[in-house]
């Protein structure tokens, strides 16, 4: 018999109780479930399943992200298998089918049709009459019992902002090339409240309405005129942004939690390090940035096991739902990375970085040359007029100031 190294014995222990908890949360659901339970399914004592998940809300959300992985890798090994394209087409089509009826690529310059495939894309992970959810009892997206405190409950808030950002960057692009440029942050706003009823209580999903009306609705909301500018108050007192010339070496095994591609930092950009208290602040970064500019937002957190699963998972749901409705030249133009454990924030100077974080940097030709930190940071730093800064007393160290 092959003796197992520890790394492997961890890894096996892990995906027991991976397992093991599955199971009793999809038959039990979160709050009847017991952490004793779990670790007699997974045949371990109660302490090995905390010395690998710190609470049952780490356990359930650690649960949720590794079926939403696992059935997009599987939806990936599925396209690539019948497609017999490239490997590099195989990863730009990945997860763009399923079990369930595919929705068709909306046409060009059609929002309503876009939002009616995002609508019924959304709500095929939802049962319909008298159904049972692909899942189970285990929801994911229903918040019940599982945002009991202020912390997750704030970082469950400031997903649903970056959320439709994300939706509406994809509209945006999804739009004629000879059109103005509108944004679609109200538009996408309204539809996500509108999906969000029956997801925020799966169990009783049917009583807010028909899924087919709720898709129609959506489609509707493309074609509703709203005013929707782009104007914070706060911004033109944004403190300016520092000049520097610091070099930095990125970390390499990072990645993008909307296409599920490795994160590289070749090309000029702006990095906007934001904490889960902070993630509304990510479309500074859009609307500031330059023509051709890389935005990467990164999402910092000082508890990585809790806050940092709920954002992995709700941020790599999201993803699957667009990806599976907008072509790859609609996807929104910004990176989205947790640094769940500070890797970039130390690479960029901020070892510290946590809920509360709000910094930001412009790379160019692989050197930091500005700083930004607080509020309206992605704007100062995105912004700031490299042709007229002096530089000749920043840090040569990359430290943050």
């Amino acid at each position: 018999m092959v003796r197992l190294t520890r790394a492997q014995q961890q890894e096996r222990t892990r995906a027991a109780v991976l397992a093991a908890a599955q199971a009793e949360f999809t038959e039990r659901g979160y709050a009847a479930a017991k952490v004793d339970e779990i670790a007699e399914r997974a045949e371990l004592t109660r302490g090995a399943v905390y010395s690998n998940f710190p609470s049952k809300r780490a356990l359930y959300l650690a649960v949720l992200v590794d079926m939403v992985e696992r059935a997009a890798t599987a939806e990936h090994s599925g396209t690539a298998e019948r497609s017999g394209t490239t490997e590099q087409n195989a990863i730009a089509e990945s997860d763009t089918t399923s079990a369930v009826p595919q929705p068709p690529t909306p046409s060009a310059g059609s929002i309503a049709d876009a939002l009616g495939a995002f609508a019924r894309t959304w709500l095929e992970r939802m049962p319909l009459a008298d159904g049972t959810p692909s899942f189970g009892r285990v929801h994911l997206r229903s918040p019940a019992g599982v945002l009991d405190d202020e912390p997750i409950r704030d970082a469950f808030g400031q997903m649903t902002h970056l959320e439709a950002l994300l939706l509406a960057l994809a509209l945006e692009s999804h739009a004629p090339a000879d059109a103005p440029s509108v944004r679609q942050v109200r538009r996408a706003q309204l539809v996500l409240r509108l999906l969000e009823g029956p997801g925020s209580s799966a169990d009783s999903a049917l009583g807010f309405g028909d899924p087919f009306d709720i898709v129609q609705a959506c489609a509707h909301l493309g074609g509703l005129a709203l005013a929707d500018a782009w104007n914070p108050p706060h911004l033109p007192y944004v403190p300016p942004a520092r000049a520097c010339r610091d070099r930095w070496s990125p970390p390499q095994e990072l990645q993008d939690l909307i296409t599920h591609r490795p994160v590289g930092f070749a090309e000029d950009g702006v990095i906007t390090l934001l904490g889960t208290n902070r993630l509304k602040a990510a479309e500074e970064a859009v609307r500031a940035a330059r023509t051709g500019d890389r935005i990467t937002v990164v999402v910092t957190t000082a508890d990585p096991a809790e806050t940092g699963r709920l954002v992995q998972l709700r941020a790599g749901d999201f993803a699957r739902c667009l990806r599976r409705v907008f072509e790859p030249g609609a996807w929104p133009r910004l990176r989205l990375v947790l640094d769940e454990r500070g890797l970039l924030a130390s690479a960029v100077g901020v070892p510290d970085a946590d809920d509360a974080t709000e910094y930001a940097v412009r790379v160019q030709h692989g050197t930091i040359v500005t700083r930004a930190q607080g509020p309206g940071a992605a704007h100062g730093a995105a912004t700031f007029d490299l042709t007229t800064a002096d530089v000749s007393h920043t840090t040569p160290d990359g430290a943050a100031p």
